[in-house]
């Protein structure tokens, strides 16, 4: 195994995801969820590409085993994919605006891909028509609130705490 996989900084990153992680399985509000902040950090900081996106979805998958498995999960997987790549893009750009406005980017792009796929799979009783569309992006507004307000929550505890770890220990924050 590569001894960069088993650095200090490795094993905080990897281990600050998998607490959020937890966090999925715990009582929370609708969609007031870490998962969103743990592949936008998980992007901006694994520099290995297949592990940034390979560990947020092993998080995912391993909780969805025990909160159960859906119709809509491709197009939540996808929306967390895009999100690990806004990571990335973000990752020589981390700064507190930055984090935020992707954060915000992360929770829209859930948005509008999750209600698309609940209203392509038929699970809700949506016209599959414009007009049914339209009912299921209404329908997830309260989520979306909640997911908006989950997503900037976490990603200020990842991106924040590993900030102040920094400060307190530069040598386990360096790349």
């Amino acid at each position: 195994m590569n001894n960069k996989f088993f650095s200090p900084r490795m094993m905080l990153i990897i281990t600050a995801i998998l607490a959020a992680a937890f966090m999925r399985l715990v009582p929370h509000w609708p969609n007031f969820t870490p998962v969103a902040a743990i592949a936008l950090f998980s992007g901006a900081y694994i520099s290995r590409r297949s592990l940034a996106f390979m560990i947020p979805f092993a998080a995912m998958f391993i909780s969805d085993l025990f909160l159960g498995f859906h119709s809509t999960m491709i197009a939540v997987y996808a929306a967390f994919g895009i999100t690990v790549l806004t990571g990335m893009w973000l990752s020589s750009r981390v700064k507190t605006g930055n984090v935020a406005l992707a954060s915000v980017f992360s929770s829209v792009v859930f948005f509008i891909i999750t209600n698309f796929g609940s209203w392509l799979s038929g699970m809700m009783p949506y016209s599959k028509d414009f007009s049914g569309l339209l009912q299921a992006y209404a329908a997830g507004v309260p989520f979306f609130n909640n997911g908006l307000l989950g997503d900037l929550f976490y990603s200020t505890i990842l991106f924040g705490g590993f900030y102040l770890l920094g400060l307190r220990f530069p040598k386990l924050i360096k790349a």
